[in-house]
Protein backbone atom coordinates (compact mmCIF):
# COMPACT_ATOMS: atom_id res chain seq x y z
CA UNK A 1 0.00 0.00 0.00
CA UNK A 2 1.46 3.45 -0.95
CA UNK A 3 2.45 5.72 1.90
CA UNK A 4 3.00 9.46 2.23
CA UNK A 5 4.86 11.52 4.77
CA UNK A 6 2.75 13.26 7.39
CA UNK A 7 3.55 15.90 9.97
CA UNK A 8 7.18 15.81 11.03
CA UNK A 9 9.73 17.84 12.94
CA UNK A 10 13.22 17.52 14.31
CA UNK A 11 15.58 19.36 16.61
CA UNK A 12 17.61 19.17 19.79
CA UNK A 13 15.75 18.49 23.01
CA UNK A 14 16.61 19.51 26.56
CA UNK A 15 19.58 21.80 26.09
CA UNK A 16 20.48 22.82 29.64
CA UNK A 17 21.88 26.34 29.61
CA UNK A 18 22.87 28.33 32.69
CA UNK A 19 23.56 32.04 32.13
CA UNK A 20 25.35 34.10 34.78
CA UNK A 21 25.25 37.90 34.65
CA UNK A 22 28.10 39.38 36.67
CA UNK A 23 27.11 42.83 37.88
CA UNK A 24 30.24 43.57 39.84
CA UNK A 25 30.14 41.44 42.98
CA UNK A 26 26.43 40.78 42.50
CA UNK A 27 25.57 37.89 40.21
CA UNK A 28 22.25 36.96 38.59
CA UNK A 29 21.37 33.49 37.30
CA UNK A 30 19.03 32.09 34.65
CA UNK A 31 18.72 28.29 34.40
CA UNK A 32 16.82 26.97 31.36
CA UNK A 33 16.03 23.66 29.71
CA UNK A 34 15.50 24.50 26.01
CA UNK A 35 14.02 22.18 23.37
CA UNK A 36 14.06 23.16 19.69
CA UNK A 37 11.75 21.58 17.08
CA UNK A 38 11.94 22.60 13.41
CA UNK A 39 9.70 21.69 10.46
CA UNK A 40 9.37 22.68 6.83
CA UNK A 41 10.59 21.31 3.50
CA UNK A 42 11.91 18.03 4.88
CA UNK A 43 10.41 15.45 2.50
CA UNK A 44 13.71 14.50 0.81
CA UNK A 45 15.50 13.56 4.01
CA UNK A 46 12.67 11.14 4.82
CA UNK A 47 12.23 9.70 1.32
CA UNK A 48 15.83 9.52 0.10
CA UNK A 49 18.03 10.38 3.06
CA UNK A 50 19.25 13.62 1.46
CA UNK A 51 20.36 16.06 4.16
CA UNK A 52 20.47 19.06 1.79
CA UNK A 53 17.73 20.87 3.74
CA UNK A 54 18.73 19.66 7.20
CA UNK A 55 20.28 22.01 9.73
CA UNK A 56 22.08 19.62 12.12
CA UNK A 57 20.54 19.27 15.54
CA UNK A 58 24.03 19.89 16.93
CA UNK A 59 23.89 23.31 15.29
CA UNK A 60 20.61 24.08 17.01
CA UNK A 61 22.25 23.16 20.31
CA UNK A 62 25.18 25.47 19.59
CA UNK A 63 22.77 28.26 18.67
CA UNK A 64 21.08 28.02 22.05
CA UNK A 65 24.36 28.54 23.87
CA UNK A 66 25.60 31.24 21.50
CA UNK A 67 22.35 33.18 21.84
CA UNK A 68 22.59 32.94 25.64
CA UNK A 69 25.77 34.98 25.29
CA UNK A 70 24.77 37.13 22.32
CA UNK A 71 21.28 38.16 23.48
CA UNK A 72 21.36 37.25 27.14
CA UNK A 73 18.29 35.78 28.84
CA UNK A 74 15.97 38.57 29.88
CA UNK A 75 13.10 36.10 30.15
CA UNK A 76 12.32 32.61 28.91
CA UNK A 77 9.78 34.06 26.46
CA UNK A 78 12.14 36.67 25.01
CA UNK A 79 14.92 34.10 24.62
CA UNK A 80 12.57 31.71 22.82
CA UNK A 81 11.42 34.50 20.49
CA UNK A 82 15.03 35.23 19.50
CA UNK A 83 15.64 31.56 18.72
CA UNK A 84 12.41 30.98 16.79
CA UNK A 85 12.91 34.06 14.64
CA UNK A 86 16.50 33.08 13.89
CA UNK A 87 15.75 29.54 12.71
CA UNK A 88 12.81 30.52 10.48
CA UNK A 89 14.39 33.59 8.90
CA UNK A 90 17.95 32.26 8.43
CA UNK A 91 17.17 28.86 6.86
CA UNK A 92 14.89 28.83 3.80
CA UNK A 93 13.74 25.17 4.13
CA UNK A 94 12.60 25.77 7.72
CA UNK A 95 9.04 27.09 7.78
CA UNK A 96 8.16 26.71 11.44
CA UNK A 97 10.04 26.68 14.73
CA UNK A 98 8.72 25.60 18.11
CA UNK A 99 10.78 26.46 21.17
CA UNK A 100 9.85 24.88 24.50
CA UNK A 101 11.54 26.13 27.64
CA UNK A 102 11.46 25.12 31.27
CA UNK A 103 12.98 27.58 33.75
CA UNK A 104 14.33 26.53 37.14
CA UNK A 105 14.35 29.25 39.75
CA UNK A 106 17.12 30.06 42.19
CA UNK A 107 17.19 32.38 45.16
CA UNK A 108 20.03 33.87 47.12
CA UNK A 109 21.23 32.10 50.24
CA UNK A 110 20.53 34.16 53.34
CA UNK A 111 22.28 33.57 56.63
CA UNK A 112 21.00 33.92 60.16
CA UNK A 113 21.35 37.71 60.22
CA UNK A 114 18.84 37.99 57.37
CA UNK A 115 21.37 39.20 54.81
CA UNK A 116 23.34 37.40 52.12
CA UNK A 117 26.35 37.12 54.39
CA UNK A 118 28.42 34.37 55.91
CA UNK A 119 29.53 34.92 59.49
CA UNK A 120 32.99 36.43 59.49
CA UNK A 121 33.00 36.96 55.72
CA UNK A 122 32.20 39.78 53.35
CA UNK A 123 28.79 40.09 51.67
CA UNK A 124 27.92 37.06 49.57
CA UNK A 125 26.00 37.94 46.43
CA UNK A 126 26.82 34.89 44.36
CA UNK A 127 25.44 31.98 46.41
CA UNK A 128 22.06 30.48 45.47
CA UNK A 129 19.73 27.66 46.43
CA UNK A 130 17.28 26.04 44.02
CA UNK A 131 13.71 26.94 44.87
CA UNK A 132 11.71 23.90 45.79
CA UNK A 133 8.65 25.31 44.10
CA UNK A 134 7.23 25.31 40.61
CA UNK A 135 8.95 25.00 37.25
CA UNK A 136 8.21 27.82 34.83
CA UNK A 137 7.36 26.81 31.25
CA UNK A 138 6.93 28.49 27.88
CA UNK A 139 6.42 27.48 24.26
CA UNK A 140 7.08 29.90 21.39
CA UNK A 141 5.92 29.02 17.88
CA UNK A 142 6.76 31.06 14.77
CA UNK A 143 6.02 30.26 11.13
CA UNK A 144 7.53 33.33 9.53
CA UNK A 145 4.31 35.32 9.84
CA UNK A 146 2.39 34.55 13.01
CA UNK A 147 3.55 34.08 16.59
CA UNK A 148 2.06 32.09 19.44
CA UNK A 149 3.37 32.32 23.00
CA UNK A 150 2.00 29.93 25.62
CA UNK A 151 3.57 30.18 29.06
CA UNK A 152 2.82 28.60 32.39
CA UNK A 153 4.03 26.62 35.36
CA UNK A 154 3.94 23.11 36.75
CA UNK A 155 4.42 21.40 40.11
CA UNK A 156 3.13 24.33 42.14
CA UNK A 157 1.94 22.44 45.23
CA UNK A 158 -0.80 24.15 47.25
CA UNK A 159 -3.05 23.12 50.14
CA UNK A 160 -6.03 24.55 52.02
CA UNK A 161 -6.51 22.88 55.41
CA UNK A 162 -10.17 23.98 55.58
CA UNK A 163 -12.82 25.94 53.62
CA UNK A 164 -13.41 22.98 51.32
CA UNK A 165 -16.40 20.62 51.09
CA UNK A 166 -17.54 17.81 48.80
CA UNK A 167 -21.10 16.55 48.99
CA UNK A 168 -24.31 16.25 46.96
CA UNK A 169 -22.66 14.11 44.28
CA UNK A 170 -24.19 11.22 42.33
CA UNK A 171 -24.30 7.92 44.23
CA UNK A 172 -24.76 4.43 42.85
CA UNK A 173 -24.22 0.87 44.09
CA UNK A 174 -20.43 1.30 43.89
CA UNK A 175 -20.22 4.58 45.81
CA UNK A 176 -18.52 4.31 49.21
CA UNK A 177 -17.10 7.83 49.58
CA UNK A 178 -18.55 9.71 52.52
CA UNK A 179 -19.66 13.29 52.09
CA UNK A 180 -17.23 15.84 53.50
CA UNK A 181 -18.17 19.21 54.97
CA UNK A 182 -14.70 20.22 56.11
CA UNK A 183 -11.81 18.68 54.21
CA UNK A 184 -8.26 19.32 53.07
CA UNK A 185 -8.00 20.53 49.46
CA UNK A 186 -4.56 19.96 47.96
CA UNK A 187 -3.24 19.87 44.42
CA UNK A 188 -0.14 20.28 42.25
CA UNK A 189 -1.04 23.08 39.87
CA UNK A 190 -0.07 22.74 36.23
CA UNK A 191 -1.24 25.71 34.18
CA UNK A 192 -0.50 27.22 30.79
CA UNK A 193 -1.84 30.45 29.37
CA UNK A 194 -1.92 31.90 25.86
CA UNK A 195 -0.87 35.48 25.24
CA UNK A 196 -2.67 37.76 22.81
CA UNK A 197 0.67 39.10 21.55
CA UNK A 198 1.00 38.73 17.79
CA UNK A 199 4.52 39.98 17.12
CA UNK A 200 4.26 43.76 17.55
CA UNK A 201 7.53 44.65 19.29
CA UNK A 202 6.08 47.84 20.76
CA UNK A 203 3.20 45.93 22.37
CA UNK A 204 5.24 43.03 23.69
CA UNK A 205 4.25 42.16 27.26
CA UNK A 206 6.68 42.40 30.10
CA UNK A 207 7.10 38.64 30.34
CA UNK A 208 8.63 38.57 33.82
CA UNK A 209 5.98 40.83 35.30
CA UNK A 210 3.16 38.99 33.56
CA UNK A 211 4.32 35.60 34.83
CA UNK A 212 4.63 36.86 38.40
CA UNK A 213 1.17 38.41 38.24
CA UNK A 214 -0.50 35.31 36.77
CA UNK A 215 1.11 33.14 39.45
CA UNK A 216 -0.03 35.56 42.16
CA UNK A 217 -3.63 35.53 40.95
CA UNK A 218 -3.66 31.71 40.77
CA UNK A 219 -2.45 31.46 44.36
CA UNK A 220 -4.77 34.17 45.66
CA UNK A 221 -7.82 32.62 44.01
CA UNK A 222 -6.94 29.21 45.45
CA UNK A 223 -6.56 30.65 48.93
CA UNK A 224 -9.65 32.88 48.82
CA UNK A 225 -12.17 30.49 47.25
CA UNK A 226 -14.47 28.59 49.62
CA UNK A 227 -14.48 25.44 47.55
CA UNK A 228 -17.39 23.05 47.04
CA UNK A 229 -15.43 21.25 44.33
CA UNK A 230 -11.97 21.39 42.79
CA UNK A 231 -13.68 22.30 39.50
CA UNK A 232 -15.06 25.43 41.14
CA UNK A 233 -11.60 26.36 42.38
CA UNK A 234 -10.14 25.78 38.90
CA UNK A 235 -12.65 28.15 37.35
CA UNK A 236 -12.04 30.82 39.97
CA UNK A 237 -8.27 30.64 39.44
CA UNK A 238 -8.67 30.93 35.68
CA UNK A 239 -11.19 33.75 35.91
CA UNK A 240 -8.93 35.71 38.24
CA UNK A 241 -6.08 35.53 35.73
CA UNK A 242 -8.21 36.40 32.68
CA UNK A 243 -9.99 39.29 34.42
CA UNK A 244 -6.75 40.75 35.79
CA UNK A 245 -4.38 40.29 32.84
CA UNK A 246 -5.55 41.78 29.51
CA UNK A 247 -2.58 40.23 27.70
CA UNK A 248 -3.90 36.71 28.41
CA UNK A 249 -6.93 35.27 26.55
CA UNK A 250 -6.91 31.62 27.60
CA UNK A 251 -5.62 29.53 30.50
CA UNK A 252 -5.69 25.76 30.90
CA UNK A 253 -5.27 23.81 34.15
CA UNK A 254 -4.47 20.24 35.07
CA UNK A 255 -5.14 19.67 38.79
CA UNK A 256 -4.67 16.31 40.49
CA UNK A 257 -6.79 16.03 43.61
CA UNK A 258 -4.20 15.06 46.21
CA UNK A 259 -6.45 13.14 48.57
CA UNK A 260 -6.03 13.42 52.33
CA UNK A 261 -8.24 10.93 54.14
CA UNK A 262 -9.17 11.12 57.82
CA UNK A 263 -7.61 8.25 59.74
CA UNK A 264 -9.96 6.12 61.84
CA UNK A 265 -8.53 6.40 65.36
CA UNK A 266 -11.51 4.85 67.17
CA UNK A 267 -9.79 1.41 67.49
CA UNK A 268 -7.25 3.19 69.69
CA UNK A 269 -9.84 5.00 71.79
CA UNK A 270 -9.00 8.33 70.17
CA UNK A 271 -11.24 10.94 68.51
CA UNK A 272 -10.03 12.36 65.22
CA UNK A 273 -11.47 15.87 65.02
CA UNK A 274 -10.15 16.70 61.52
CA UNK A 275 -6.59 16.56 62.77
CA UNK A 276 -4.87 13.39 61.51
CA UNK A 277 -4.94 12.42 57.82
CA UNK A 278 -3.48 9.80 55.53
CA UNK A 279 -1.94 11.44 52.45
CA UNK A 280 -2.58 9.12 49.49
CA UNK A 281 -0.42 9.64 46.41
CA UNK A 282 -2.45 7.36 44.10
CA UNK A 283 -4.90 6.85 42.65
CA UNK A 284 -5.96 10.47 42.46
CA UNK A 285 -8.75 12.44 40.88
CA UNK A 286 -7.60 14.54 37.92
CA UNK A 287 -9.49 17.74 37.15
CA UNK A 288 -8.71 19.56 33.91
CA UNK A 289 -10.29 22.56 32.28
CA UNK A 290 -9.83 25.73 30.26
CA UNK A 291 -11.02 29.26 31.06
CA UNK A 292 -11.37 31.72 28.17
CA UNK A 293 -11.98 35.40 27.74
CA UNK A 294 -15.52 35.78 26.40
CA UNK A 295 -15.31 35.62 22.61
CA UNK A 296 -11.78 34.16 22.54
CA UNK A 297 -10.96 31.00 20.60
CA UNK A 298 -9.81 27.92 22.49
CA UNK A 299 -6.42 26.96 21.08
CA UNK A 300 -4.33 25.40 23.85
CA UNK A 301 -4.22 21.64 23.24
CA UNK A 302 -4.61 19.20 26.11
CA UNK A 303 -1.02 17.97 25.86
CA UNK A 304 0.34 21.48 26.41
CA UNK A 305 0.12 20.85 30.14
CA UNK A 306 2.88 18.24 29.68
CA UNK A 307 5.53 20.82 28.78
Amino acid sequence: MPTVLGQNQYGKAENRVVRIVRDGDTHHIKDLNVSVALSGDMADVHYSGSNAHVLPTDTTKNTVFAFAKKHGIESAEQFGIHLARHFVTSQEPIGRARIRIQEYSWERIETSDGASRFIGAEDVKHSFVRKGQETRTTQITFDGTSWEVVSGLKDLTVLNSTNSEFWGYVKDEYTTLKEAYDRILATDVTACWRYTWGGDEERMPNWERSYAAARKHILQAFAETYSLSLQQTLYQMGSRVINSRPEIDEIRFSLPNNHNFLVDLEPFGLKNDNEVYFAADRPYGLIEGTVLRDGAEQRIPVDMTNL
